[in-house]
């Protein structure tokens, strides 16, 4: 069967904007916390019950469809992207956030086929935010057309730097290296708790680049559309293509900009998805 993605969009997104309603009417309820890979790796009720609904939902309406989802995963399925239409889903990105009532959470689903992606969306529904991409279309926060900033100059950028959700000594020691190496260099420093929400950052222009190491691709798989779409790149943090599931990514305004950073950069491999 032929895949429409009108149908595809059409259903995903009213989806997304409901299961929103469950961060923003808990975010600042007591929840029940469970610890993953570290301390700073959480899950909540929450996650699981909207990666529930998500998947439930698109697999009734769309069997011969594949998932990957980050709670999933974390039960023991396999992430695994192959060249069938695949919805990449984070249910709550910026975990630690929604725990602490911190405003700055979202829900990312993303639709790949032929290991492409066609549709991105990440909704922040405490703050309001509905960021939407097709592919080939362009990209949109609540309806209107974004653009990133095309900035190409590293000290006039603001720049998404994030620790990470891992205390593992090499990634923490090439964080606090790029720290020191980029903070001087750069306009500005922000950091958001939420991989998908930086990118998405980038993409309106709010700011000019980001990078990660030790991500997933349930993270970057919405985020890398709707920043190509609003004129950015992602590529590779060492330079040249982005493997979706290397844990790596960097994403800038420009490619000029992007090329600076991954100059500067101390690389970090993780293990792959």
């Amino acid at each position: 069967m032929a895949l429409n993605l009108d149908v595809c969009y059409d259903f995903i997104l009213p989806l997304i904007k409901k299961s929103g309603e469950l961060i923003r009417d808990r975010i600042w309820s007591q929840k029940t916390v469970e610890v993953k890979a570290s301390e700073i790796d959480l899950v909540t009720e929450t996650d699981q019950e909207i990666e529930r609904i998500l998947i439930s939902s698109l697999r009734d309406k769309f069997p011969d469809h594949k998932f990957i989802g980050e709670e999933s995963t974390a039960a023991g399925q396999k992430c695994e992207l192959t060249a069938a239409p695949t919805w990449i889903i984070d249910p709550v990105d910026g975990t630690m956030n929604f725990v602490h009532g911190y405003p700055n959470v979202c829900i990312s689903v993303a639709l790949w086929a032929d290991c492409v992606p066609e549709i991105g969306i990440i909704y922040a529904p405490v703050v309001g935010m509905l960021f939407t991409a097709r592919r080939g279309q362009g990209a949109f926060l609540n309806g209107n057309r974004i653009f990133a900033s095309k900035q190409t100059d590293l000290a006039k950028a603001l720049m998404g730097l994030e620790y990470g959700t891992t205390r593992n000594e090499q990634h923490m020691k090439a964080v606090k290296e790029n720290a020191n190496i980029l903070v001087p260099k750069v306009h500005g420093v922000r950091s958001s708790g939420s991989c998908a929400m930086n990118m998405a950052l980038t993409a309106l222009g709010a700011t000019d680049c980001n990078y990660e190491f030790g991500i997933h691709v349930w993270d970057i798989a919405a985020g890398m559309l709707i920043v190509t779409e609003a004129g950015g790149v992602v590529v590779d943090p060492a330079g040249g293509p982005v493997d979706v599931m290397s844990r790596r990514f960097l994403c800038a305004s420009s490619q000029a900009l992007a090329d600076d950073v991954s100059r500067l950069l101390v690389q970090f491999y993780p293990e792959r998805d």
